[in-house]
């Protein structure tokens, strides 16, 4: 018997989805425990969840198989388990739909179309207020501000000095976004992406009203979904920054690329030498941050003009004399030695060009590295 997917939809990334289902699979001890809670984070609603508890612990024994099943009385039919449910969707996870926001309601239409007042800045605060009251209502901050218990009168730490002391700015909790200026706002929204855990077990603890608990946290997983969450926030409010996933700067606003230049910073950044990623990854962070500079970037450059002078006789090897190319621009104009008698005259978006030409050189030595040493 197949399982049905179509009255299923995902809030979370296929691949995040997949990964923690799979773990929960090779979980031991309470493994349905996980398996609900995960379906109740990562699925809209609560019909997986009933599907999932209307089925047996065990398959149907093969001493019974006249067993009923869905189908009724009198089927030669094995009914499957919570594990063959459970094994069958994180493996299908890729067939979920993604649930989608209901199109805009009347008042929200005539707010689009009539409100030229910059809303949209603040329709991002509120966005991101409701994102993190709805991680903390998952439990994905009590790692690291605590949780209530009635039976527990420890003090609890305070989220405000906590944030204060990363920000250097008091009274920030409870969110009030109303209040925020651009660097508050996007203050918070890299302080959360390193507070944020998620748990993967809850109990309920029913005396009193006290709640659920959470425990077993890992900020892997919570950190994968707080990007993919606040990144989709950003993008919706045309905001050109994103969190970024890798490097150095990782879980810092950096300056949105396209995916082919994404895709060249992830593979120069994953396929170098350990002692090149490091100077690769310092690269990246300096050209790509929220408050880069034309300094920083020309920094970038020269670090990886650096690595690409060290790799200069592989360049040769393959381009002959016209690798010399590749170190004139940058020996020519205003970026490395920074001589009298060389050109500085030049617009900004030059930086760029020469910014991502070397570190496309980088990626191809790293090909031509690994293809000779293959052979």
């Amino acid at each position: 018997m197949s399982l049905d997917l179509s009255n299923y939809e995902l809030l979370w990334p296929v691949s995040l989805f997949m990964s923690e289902g799979e773990r929960v699979l090779r979980s031991t001890g309470s493994w349905q425990d996980r398996a609900t809670w995960l379906m109740a984070e990562a699925l809209a609603g609560t019909t997986a969840v009933a599907d999932f508890e209307d089925l047996p612990n065990h398959t149907a024994p093969a001493s019974d198989p006249w067993a009923a099943t869905t189908t009724g009385w009198g089927t030669k039919q094995a009914l499957m388990d919570q594990r063959d449910w459970f094994t069958e969707l994180i493996a299908r996870a890729s067939e979920l739909r993604h649930a989608a926001a209901p199109r805009p309601y009347w008042p929200q239409r005539r707010d689009y179309w009539l409100s030229h007042d910059g809303s949209t800045a603040r329709d991002a605060r509120r966005d991101f207020a409701r994102i993190i009251g709805e991680f903390t209502d998952n439990g994905y901050l009590a790692e690291a501000f605590g949780e209530e218990c009635v039976d527990d009168h420890t003090e609890l730490r305070d989220p405000s000095e906590m944030i204060d002391r990363r920000l250097g700015i008091p009274h920030l909790w409870p969110l009030a976004p109303e209040t925020w200026d651009e660097d508050t706002f996007y203050g918070l929204i890299e302080v959360f992406h390193d507070l944020v855990s998620r748990p993967r077990m809850r109990r309920f603890h029913s005396y009193s009203g006290c709640g659920w608990h959470h425990s077993e946290f890992h900020n892997g997983p919570a950190r994968v979904l707080y990007r993919w969450k606040i990144n989709q926030l950003l993008r919706d409010a045309g905001i050109e920054y994103e969190l970024a996933a890798e490097g150095e700067d990782l879980g810092r606003l950096v300056a949105v690329t396209d995916d082919a230049r994404s895709a060249l910073m992830h593979q120069a950044l994953t396929d170098s030498a350990p002692d090149i990623t490091i100077r690769v990854r310092h690269a990246v962070a300096l050209f790509r941050g929220r408050d880069t500079t034309v300094e920083s970037k020309r920094s970038a450059i020269v670090t990886l003009a650096g690595i690409l002078e060290e790799r200069r006789a592989l360049l040769k090897d393959k381009l002959g004399k016209d690798e010399g190319a590749l170190f004139e621009i940058a020996n020519r104009y205003d970026l490395r030695h920074r001589k009298a008698d060389q050109r500085g005259d030049y617009d900004e978006a030059f930086l760029d060009w020469i910014f991502w030409w070397y570190l496309g050189t980088v990626e191809l030595t790293n090909r031509l590295i690994a293809s000779r040493t293959a052979g």
